[in-house]
């Protein structure tokens, strides 16, 4: 797990965490241990650390022979090239390619943040703001990608870079609400960004400011929101799924190439958007 560490809730991850769990043991494999490290997506801090010895402690961790190993989430390129020395067999599930550094399976994050906000242009927001990490990060791009290919010019004042935690959604929607200059449209790339925007609007709903949100994953909570969210939905299930075929066919000797699986995300309309004339959002609540 490279998106989190154990004591920060991300829904997405863990929903994807236990899909996985069941794979393997639907497989009757043994699940040797869970590591919570999110310094291996941070570039930063990956070129800090004593990376060999980190991976190496990790190996030795495992309580039993380890033959293979999945990671969920954005990875450092040489973090990533030691984890594939290490392990024997190595399955990446992510939102940012791998660029064939190992088996991967992806729901591509440019394709993600494109279906977002195209959605929201079809709406006829131009003013379209994003909230989320930026570094080396395929949503960021695929929404300065679609903002081009629409020759909508991008207001940096809109882009926020932040964690992405349901209280940054909501400390930085406060923020925004005693803005004078405000994106009338917001992609999060994550959802729970987003249910923490829409908490804030629910405390502050006597304000005037109501923008069109939508963001990726589809968690569970999404569908719980008032107005319900607006997301991209990302296929959990078969992600889950794909990373044990292709893991355990590696580790039978099923294939030796590099072999990506790339699954597609669905738009999911909610109440959470609505065109740029319209505001009838006069209730928020969770």
């Amino acid at each position: 797990m490279t998106r989190m560490d154990a004591g920060q809730s991300d829904p997405f991850f863990i929903e994807l965490l236990h899909v996985i769990e069941s794979e393997i043991h639907r497989h009757m494999c043994i699940l040797s241990k869970v590591w919570f490290r999110p310094m291996f997506s941070n570039d930063r801090i990956c070129k800090a650390e004593k990376l060999d010895q980190v991976i190496s402690d990790m190996y030795n961790e495992a309580e039993e022979k380890c033959d293979g190993l999945i990671i969920i989430g954005k990875c450092n390129e040489t973090a990533l090239k030691k984890l594939n020395q290490k392990y024997k067999s190595v399955v990446s599930v992510n939102r940012n390619s791998t660029n064939y550094e190992v088996d991967e399976v992806i729901c591509d994050g440019k394709k993600i943040a494109a279906m977002a906000v195209e959605h929201l242009i079809e709406l006829g927001h131009r003013n379209i703001g994003y909230l989320g990490e930026c570094h080396n990060e395929a949503r960021y791009k695929g929404y300065l990608e679609t903002l081009h290919k629409h020759k909508i010019k991008l207001n940096q004042d809109y882009v926020i870079e932040t964690k992405q935690t349901e209280a940054k959604g909501f400390e930085i929607m406060e923020k925004l609400l005693h803005s004078g200059d405000c994106p009338t449209g917001i992609y999060c790339a994550n959802d729970i960004m987003a249910i923490g925007m829409l908490k804030c609007l629910n405390k502050f709903k006597n304000k005037c400011y109501m923008p069109s949100i939508i963001s990726s994953d589809d968690i569970e909570q999404a569908q719980y929101t008032t107005p319900m969210l607006t997301t991209v939905r990302l296929p959990k299930e078969e992600m889950g799924k794909f990373a044990m075929i292709l893991l355990l066919d590696h580790m039978k000797g099923g294939h030796k190439g590099v072999v990506r699986v790339e699954l597609e995300g669905k738009l999911i309309r909610r109440n959470s958007c609505t065109s740029v004339e319209e505001s009838i959002w006069s209730d928020y609540c969770i």
